[in-house]
This record gives structure tokens, sequence and C-alpha cells, in this order.
């Protein structure tokens, strides 16, 4: 740590200033504690003689009610005759003479008696179970006179035979409280008051009646259920900061006392004021002192490194005396410095320049990836909220076909479980155009392949374009990524349509190439290979333009219409893949992109993969009434199953929801893995957890089934999700649904995961 001149001359005269401030300061500490102390044993003594005074009113009733316990007129009969009810109210009125309230006598059902009325009668108003000793119960209000008027109870039990048949009530009027806490004398300011059990205020000074019945402060309710007696800062119920000592009496209720917390603090005694005024003082001249010295040290240093910024910008470096010797032969040396390092400038000057022109170049071809990788991400978000919708359209479809009358909508559900499967297909696409898909090589066999993507490629190119795809049946099966070859017949088919703005025709073929075409397309190694044509009757391109046409970001379409990678990915898809790629284009005739690759090893067809393998690659066959009821009859059963579904979109796990227990299922759903987590630390029994993987949080669906699996070791876990790298990273781990997921295959592995806990 570097300390400047000035600083270390004032850090020197703090050092001899500092033990007197601190004993000052120690002082006026110790003096300001003697008094908070002296007030907080005010405090508690004021709040111990308004316990006294409440207390002593208390005690008399509570003599009043053990009184009445005893009365003979309640051995009779039960309940007692209205003879005995008239006596035992007169012994009643007589006791409680000169005493506001009145007396209630109950059987733990009803009112048998109430001296607020005249004359004994037997009321319906129902009453709390009977009590076996005496208890001062909560304020309550009444609403028997205009207005309401609070009150408490002190309940004292009547034994007779060794049980208890009545409960005898004193009731406490909230405003005789307030007659004596309005009685007691203390400073201005101060502030008095009664709660009872319950935390409520039962009379306060000042304020009167209108307090009575609202709570106390929350922090004071929580520290008297800690203890029964204490001191806090708080703020009143009427906004004042003051500091409280309360204390709870043997009855139950709590007596509390306060001041302003300015009062509390205490104040300073005159002479202690003035003896710390002047150490201030004396400080600050001392201070001034300490800078004036320091400045005329620091005057030559403050030479020297306007020296040192006068050769960091190149400057010749003026040597002037500045009275110190030390700081004179530096000045001296920084001179000679300068001259050195201004004939060096110019060279790194040059050097400099070069570097940027270079990082400038760097940064142009850089800039034009990042914007790919920003449509890129954005594509992936979008196909991410797309597949929720599809998962949301099919299981809608599915609740749909167990309704009584889906007989009569069998057309429209089978075009909707078409679109999904199409959509399903389109969002892959979007993904992988996103980065979002994992390379899988599989064996694939054209034949079937190809004629399936020709109704995708229609509904994206639009009316204006007609697709035809010709297959020929002996075309050898290639080994490659599916989706790859999808994506390029995807890249190759939109540069076609925008080659055809009137519309037109768009034709794809595959067959096995000849060994002279082979040659002509320069494959790479012996071996058969496989030709798929992509041609178009569009616009065409001149030779000159078709010769650079598989460059990185060439496009011959206007600024902002094209990327000029399309084209490219097609080139490193068939070079990856073990082929190679030519273009062959006509102005005005038409564009034709052949694609040659090499043909896998035979294998049985049992293995041939004949669908575009991707992660949530579905059938596009209709489905038939018949297919549905067979699904139907062979569909394993989760009825009475209990699963928690964990899924971020509201929609999607709704529906998912409504699904599962329309086959029987209890279903418990979360918006991600902290809620949870929360289910299952509540100790909530599941057969089965239903997760997606991709969720928003700190935890994503695999790291909630590690944790489940580490916190319930059997509880069996069916993850979900759209993309392929998280199919990589959990399928070793778990089980693994694509999303949109068919109502057969979702069912299946929760009965095979329930089946297998």
């Amino acid at each position: 740590m570097f300390v400047s001149i000035r600083s270390r001359v004032i850090l020197l005269v703090l050092a001899a200033l500092l033990p007197g401030m601190l004993g000052l300061a120690w002082l006026i500490q110790d003096i300001y504690a003697a008094e908070r102390q002296a007030n907080e044993r005010t405090l508690r003594e004021s709040s111990r003689a308004l316990s006294l005074a409440i207390d002593s009113e208390l005690l008399r009733r509570a003599t009043i009610a053990r009184v009445l316990s005893q009365s003979h007129w309640l051995d009779g009969p039960d309940p007692p005759t209205e003879a005995n009810l008239r006596e035992f109210e007169k012994q009643a009125r007589r006791a409680l003479e000169g005493l506001d309230g009145w007396i209630e006598l109950s059987d733990g059902q009803r009112v048998l008696l109430n001296t607020r009325g005249p004359g004994p009668r037997l009321q319906d108003e129902p009453k709390s179970a009977l009590t076996e000793k005496m208890v001062l119960q909560p304020l309550r209000f009444s609403a028997a006179e205009k207005g309401e008027n609070a009150y408490a109870a002190l309940v004292q039990p009547v034994q007779r035979d060794g049980r208890v048949k009545y409960n005898v009530a004193v009731m406490v009027l909230a405003t005789e409280m307030q007659r004596i806490v309005d009685a007691q004398t203390h400073s201005a300011g101060w502030v008095r008051a009664v709660l009872d059990t319950q935390g409520t205020v039962v009379a306060r000074h000042p304020g009167g009646g209108q307090f009575a019945g609202r709570p106390a402060t929350e922090d004071l309710r929580a520290l008297m259920k800690a203890k029964d007696e204490g001191l806090l800062m708080s703020v009143s119920l009427d906004g004042q900061s003051i500091a409280a000592f309360f204390s709870r009496a043997p009855m139950g209720w709590t007596y509390v006392i306060a001041m302003s917390r300015e009062q509390f603090a205490g104040q300073l005694p005159g002479a202690v004021r003035r003896v710390a005024l002047g150490a201030l003082a004396l400080l600050a001249l001392s201070l001034a002192g300490a800078l004036w010295l320091a400045r005329r040290i620091v005057g030559p240093v403050t030479g020297l490194k306007e020296a040192a910024m006068q050769l960091q910008k190149g400057l010749p470096v003026t040597v002037r005396a500045t009275g110190l010797k030390e700081c004179d032969d530096v000045n001296a040396a920084l001179g000679e410095a300068a001259e050195t390092i201004r004939h060096s400038r110019a060279d790194l000057e040059r050097q400099v320049a070069e570097a940027v022109n270079r990082t400038r170049a760097a940064e142009q071809q850089a800039s034009q990836g990042q914007r790919v990788a920003a449509v890129g991400r954005l594509t992936g978000g979008v196909a991410h909220d797309f597949n929720n919708l599809l998962g949301v359209i099919s299981n809608s479809a599915h609740l749909i076909q167990r309704h009584p009358a889906a007989a009569d909508l069998r057309a429209p559900l089978a075009a909707t479980q078409r679109a999904v499967e199409l959509g399903s297909q389109l969002t892959q696409h979007l993904l992988r155009f996103a980065g979002r898909q994992t390379l899988r090589p599989q064996r694939l066999a054209l034949t079937q392949a190809l004629p399936e993507l020709r109704d995708m490629l229609a509904s994206v190119l639009g009316r204006h374009v007609t697709v035809t795809v010709k297959v020929a049946p002996d075309t050898h099966a290639v080994h490659l990524d599916a989706g790859e070859l999808e994506l390029a017949l995807f890249n190759l088919a939109m540069n076609a349509r925008d080659a055809m703005p009137t519309g037109g025709e768009l034709r794809i073929s595959a067959r096995n190439a000849s060994h002279d075409e082979a040659g002509a397309l320069q494959a790479t190694h012996a071996g058969a290979y496989v030709l798929i044509t992509v041609g178009d009757d569009g616009l065409g391109m001149e030779p000159e333009m078709a010769a650079h046409a598989f460059e990185p970001f060439f496009t011959t379409k206007t600024a902002g219409q094209g990327s000029g990678m399309g084209l490219r990915q097609v080139h490193g898809f068939c070079t990856q893949a073990g082929g190679s790629v030519e273009l062959q284009s006509t102005l005005g005739l038409g564009t034709t992109v052949l694609m040659l690759l090499p043909a896998a090893e035979a294998l049985p067809a049992t293995q041939v993969l004949t669908a575009p393998a991707t992660a949530t690659a579905m059938a596009t066959t209709p489905s038939t009434p018949a297919r549905l009821a067979e699904q139907a009859a062979g569909q394993a059963s989760i009825g009475g199953a209990r699963v928690l579904l964990v899924e971020d979109n509201e929609a999607l796990r709704d529906v998912t929801a409504a699904l599962l227990m329309a086959h029987g299922a209890q279903v418990q759903c979360a918006a991600d893995a902290a809620q949870a987590l929360l289910c299952i630390e509540k100790g909530d029994i599941y057969d089965v957890v239903l997760s997606d993987i991709m969720m928003p949080g700190t935890m994503d669906g695999l790291a909630l089934a590690r944790r489940l699996r580490h916190l319930r070791p059997k509880l069996p876990v069916v993850l979900i999700t759209a993309f392929s790298e998280a199919v990589l990273a959990a399928e070793h781990e778990f089980q693994v649904l694509p999303k949109p997921c068919p109502q057969d295959d979702l069912l299946g592995a929760l009965h095979k995961a329930i089946a297998s806990s």
C-alpha cells in the first residue's frame, strides 16, 4: 500500500492526539451508557408499578369469581332451577356492587345467567368449553350496545362432585383498565399500555379507548412470545420512535411503559460537551499545521511527478531546482531518459498502426459470424417456445379423443396430429440452425426418408412451388447425420424458392451413382456412392457467380436478404460425410445441385432407420380411429399413480396434467425445480416424477433428477426435452422422452418407470 508524504505527516499528528481523543470518547460513551441504564431501570419500575395497579383490580374480580363458584345455589340439579338462578343472580349483583362489568354463568353450551339483563334467563348464544382452572381470556367485543365495547373475561370453573359443571365469568371492561392507566403519573410524552394474552391493546395512554382492540406492534408481540419481560426499540402505534419495557403479570396480561428514544438515549452534560469541543478544536489546529508542513515537503516531489508526466507524453523534461538534492538528481535522470524514449516512440507508433489495421480486419470478419450466431440463438429460443405450443396442442388433441363426441371429430383430430408432427419436424430444423442439435451419424434409407420430407418442404415453400421427389428403389442406404441432410435440402429448397419468384418446380431425386459419375464428382475413395440431385427451373446464375457459390458469405441476394451460409452448409455437410457437391447453373434456365454421398455397408433391413432421426421425430401417417382404438387398448395404465409434474410453461403444464389425470393419475404440478424440491421436502409421496430438462433458474431438470436420486433413491424420474444435446447428457442416467411426446410413449414410459421402482 502506497501512502503519500502528506498522509504520513497527518498520521503522525493523529498518532499523538488520538489516545486523548479515544479517552474522551470512552468517557462520553460511559456517560450515555449510565443514563441509558438509569432510564431502563425507571421503565422497568414503572412497568411493575402499573402491573401492581392493574393486578389489584383483576384480583378483586378473581376473588368475586372464586366466591361465586362456591355458592350453594349451584349445588342443585344440572341445569339449575329458575329459583336457584334467581337467588344466584342476587348474590352475583351484590358481589359486583361498586364495580363495572357483569357476571355470566354458562354450562359450556349456553349462557344460563347474565347480570347485564333483567332477571335470570337462558340464552342460546354458544359458549366455549368448560375450563378446569381460572383463566383470563383475551379481549373481546360485544355488539349488544350501540357501538362496540371491548371487554375481557375472568373465568372460574364451578366444580361439584369432582367435575366441572359451570363456568363463572366476571367481565372486565377495557374502560375500567383505561381509567387505571390514565390515573398513573409519569413524565410528559411517556406511553403506558395494557395488553391481553394475545398481544391486543386493552388500555393505552395517551390515546384512550381509540386503541383498544388493536394488536400491538409485530416486533413487540414476537418478543413477548420469547420472554416475560424485556426492553426493545420500536415504533409505537401512533408512529413515534420509542424505547419500551414490557412485563408480563402472573394473570397473563402484559404491561408496557415507553419513552421517546431521544429521552432514553440521554443528554450529554455541559462540561463534557465543552471538553469535547475543545478537543476537536485542538485536533483541527494540529491537522492544519501538519498540512502546511506537508505542503513544504510535497512541493519537490510534485516537481518529479510533473517531469514523469512529461516523460510519459514524450515531451522534453524540464530540469528545475527543487531545493532537495535527491529530487534534483532524479529530475536530471528523467531528462536523459526522455530523449531516449522520444526516438523509439516513432517506431512504436508505426507498429501499433499496423496492429490496429490487422485487428480491424479481423473484427469485420468476426462481426458477420456474430450476427449469424445471434440469429441462431434467437431461432433456438423461438423453436423452444414453439415446441411447448405443439405440446399443448398435441396433449389437448389426445384429451379430446377421450371425449364421448370424439367420433364426430375424427377428421379435424387427425389433421391436428399431422400438423403437430409437421410442426415438430420444422422446429428441429430451427434448432439445428441454432446449433442446438448434436451430430448423430446413422444409417438412413433414402427410399423412405426423402419422400417423407416432401410434405414438409411443400408447406415451407408455399403453393406456388411444386415439390416432386423421386428415389430409385435400389438406392443404397447412406451413413450420415439425418438432421444435417434435412438442413442441406432445406437450404437448397429456400434458394430455389427465391430463384423462382413467380413459382415453379423443385425436383429432388436420388439413385446409385455410376463409376464415371463418382469420378467426375471427385469421389474421395473407392466404393459405392449415392447421387442426390436437387434442381429448379428458376433464374439461374452466370458462370462467374456459380464458381463462387460455395464460398462463405457469398450470396446473389440483395443486402439483408441472405447470409451466404446456406450453400456453405451444403458443401460442409457433403465434405464431412465423405462425399462432394457440385453446382450446375444456366442463366434463365435454372440451377441443379449434385450431392455425392458414400453408401453405407449392407445391414439387415430391420436395422435401417427410415425416418429423420431427430429427438422429436414422429410418424407422419395420419392417426385413424382404428389405430387410436388399438393404442388405447394396448396402453399402459397409470391409474392411481401419484405424479409430480415439473414444467415451466404454464399452458403445457396444465394440459399435460389434465391428460395424465384423464388416465387416472393424481398430479401435483411445480413450475420449476425449486418448487418441486419443496414438494419433496414437505414429505409428499409420489410414484414418479415427470420433468422438463430445459427450465429457468439455477437448477435444470437434469440437476433436479440427480438431486432427487440423492434425496429419494427409489423415486423414478422421467425427463422430457426437445434438445438433443440435453438427451445426450441425460439418456445414460435417466429415461428421456422427446418433446412433444406422443400420448402412448408418455404413458408407457411412466408405467415402465413406476413398475421398475
